[in-house]
């Protein structure tokens, strides 16, 4: 594994052990972008993406992963530089939401709208990329009957039907259970073309892709690096502990040489001389200094206050699954008291989404809540957060009580400083409104927390900390997530398998 300026698969762990790199499909030349003067995402940007390359897309939450695919799909133009594409090169995306428009298609209009002629074949192009995302959807069934997870699988699979010889992932295994990440890991393989992703999943990216492109946030530079995700992770970090050490170094010796130079600047005579040689010998000490960059940040412990509560927070005495389409009602007793940790799992369609919504709302039969709940909702698809309102208006709607100077120090805690917090909830990244939400649970209090999915958009480093402070929360709390590492990291006391019902 290696830096260096172009792609090439180096390594022999990668699965797909016959990758070739061949010409240069996607080129960035000195490219800069900003979104304001004040605020530059990209500074003089240059790397290139070889066809049939698989790269992760990497940076801290906020650092322009999603910006770069915007200059891709040239919906964004550089201020400076080129962005060169293969001519004739497709390109296609699979975005985060469906558009309105087309929640009342059916799957197949759906898939037929990727196309600009009417394709003749289309039923077995869409069953391909259905299995590619292990997900059964009946044609003429209406894209608003799917769940959340299944119209996360639906826009994947929109993206794969156009076959682009450059397609652009971003967080593609969001929503997605353990087969269906497999299925699309084992697509993602063999597919024949250029793939660009952007995840925080560092078990599937190590498996799929051949190299980084690593955003920093500081410098707003991009670096390129070949190898193992995880490796290059971990030279990431150690290149910037090598630096540090050696500016260290050099700052000592410069240090001492002024002091010197200085003695003898006073002495006069020849000795001037010297000082004068002692100072260029110290500008080019200077020159040698590594500008200094920040690792990406990660977020510190942190506890998630409960409010006083007694008795049981929620009666469960009937559930709602959807199978064959159907929705099927089943009995239940469950009980859940402070304290305790309730898993719900189920495959993808199953109703986990609609069951934690259920709750949330507290208008569903078979639910009975304690009059002092205080819901604390992590919505997958952030519908808890109102994009128009500006971050410290978000965060204050739920501070109970304290000061300004609390409501600041939790959202810098999270890494929402004060240059974000006048800015609207819309225009943060989707790894920045899940630390948002998480910013607004320690100032709610809540007694029962209702965690749907909350490692989706999250950068890996901040899992275990997050990890941490749910396991040590002493409120209620129902949790569903795909994402086993995580979930193990956590006590879990019952567990309601939707799917076994």
């Amino acid at each position: 594994m290696s830096r260096c300026g172009d792609l090439f698969f180096m390594t022999d762990k990668k699965p797909n052990k016959e990758y070739n790199h061949g010409d240069v499909i996607l080129r960035f030349s000195e490219t800069s972008f900003g979104y304001s003067e004040k605020k530059p995402l990209l500074k003089e940007a240059n790397f290139t993406v070889r066809e049939r390359a698989k790269i992760t897309l990497m940076g801290q939450n906020g650092s322009g992963k999603s910006t770069i695919f915007k200059l891709i799909l040239r919906e964004l133009t550089p201020e400076e530089g080129l962005i060169s594409i293969r001519p004739g090169a497709t390109i296609a995306i699979a975005s985060q939401a469906i558009k309105k428009e087309d929640l009342k298609k059916t799957a197949r209009e759906f898939f037929e709208g990727a196309f600009q002629k009417k394709v003749y074949d289309i039923d077995p192009k869409i069953a391909k990329v259905l299995d590619a995302v292990n997900l059964k959807a009946p044609l003429e069934r209406k894209i608003e009957s799917f769940s959340g997870g299944e119209q996360a699988r639906l826009l994947l699979s929109l993206a794969l039907i156009q076959n682009p010889d450059i397609l652009l992932l971003d967080e593609p295994t969001n929503n997605l259970d353990k087969p269906g990440i497999e299925h699309l890991t084992k697509f993602l393989i063999e597919y024949p073309k250029t793939v660009i992703i952007i995840s925080h999943d560092a078990h599937f990216l190590n498996s799929i892709t051949h190299g980084v492109l690593y955003l920093d946030i500081f410098q707003k530079k991009v670096e390129q690096y070949v190898g193992d995700y995880l490796k290059v992770v971990e030279e990431i970090a150690n290149r910037i502990l090598r630096e540090r050490r050696e500016n260290a170094r050099l700052e000592r010796e410069i240090s001492e040489r002024k002091e010197k130079m200085n003695f003898f600047a006073q002495k006069g005579g020849h000795m001037r001389d010297v000082a004068r040689k002692m100072r260029e010998a110290i500008e080019e000490l200077e020159e040698q200094l590594v500008e200094m960059r920040q690792e990406d940040k990660t977020i510190g412990n942190f506890r998630i206050p409960a409010q006083e509560i007694s008795g049981a927070i929620l009666n469960i005495s009937s559930v709602s699954t959807v199978k064959n389409h159907k929705k099927v009602s089943h009995k239940a007793n469950i009980v859940l008291k402070r304290g305790e940790v309730l898993l719900v799992q189920g495959p993808n369609g199953i109703g986990k989404t609609t069951f934690l919504k259920d709750i949330a709302s507290r208008h569903k039969t078979g639910l009975e809540l304690a009059e002092k709940a205080v819901i604390g909702y992590y919505a997958q698809d952030f519908s808890g957060l109102n994009d128009k309102k500006t971050v410290y208006e978000s965060l204050a709607e739920t501070a109970k009580g304290g000061s300004e100077e609390k409501l600041r120090q939790t959202a810098a805690h999270f890494l929402l400083t004060d240059d974000l917090l006048g800015n609207h909830v819309s225009s943060l990244s989707e790894g920045q409104k899940g630390l948002l939400c998480f910013a607004r649970f320690v100032l709610q209090m809540p007694n029962l927390l209702i965690l749907d999915e909350p490692t989706n958009h999250i950068n890996f480093r901040h899992l275990p900390i997050i990890a941490k402070a749910l396991d040590e929360y002493t409120g209620a709390l129902i949790l569903v997530s795909h994402m086993a590492d995580f979930v193990a990291q956590i006590k879990i006391d019952q567990k309601l398998d939707l799917g076994a019902l």
